[in-house]
């Protein structure tokens, strides 16, 4: 198994739990204010993980795909102090 896959797979199981979780509070699953902020809690962190993988592949995206180009005109190198008008 490769890591792209392996990372929906992940991806998809989490949205999955998330999912199951939340439909266990909206239809009146929970019996006590106990159960009830132990599965938000376990939604937050979820989340919190789904966001994480999101950001490291993302970053990753951002390294592969991401190079910085200095565009500069020709003759325009000159500095404009601070409170001067632009030319």
């Amino acid at each position: 198994m490769d890591l792209e896959n392996l990372v929906y797979k992940l991806r998809r199981g989490l949205e999955r739990r998330i999912q199951s979780l939340a439909i266990s509070v909206t239809s009146g699953g929970v019996d006590n204010m106990e159960t009830y902020k132990y599965i938000i809690g376990q939604i937050n962190a979820l989340e919190s993980v789904k966001q994480e993988i999101s950001n490291l592949l993302d970053d990753k995206k951002e390294q592969r795909d991401g190079t910085i180009i200095d565009i500069k005109k020709p003759g325009n190198s000159k500095e404009v102090p601070k409170g001067s008008p632009k030319a």
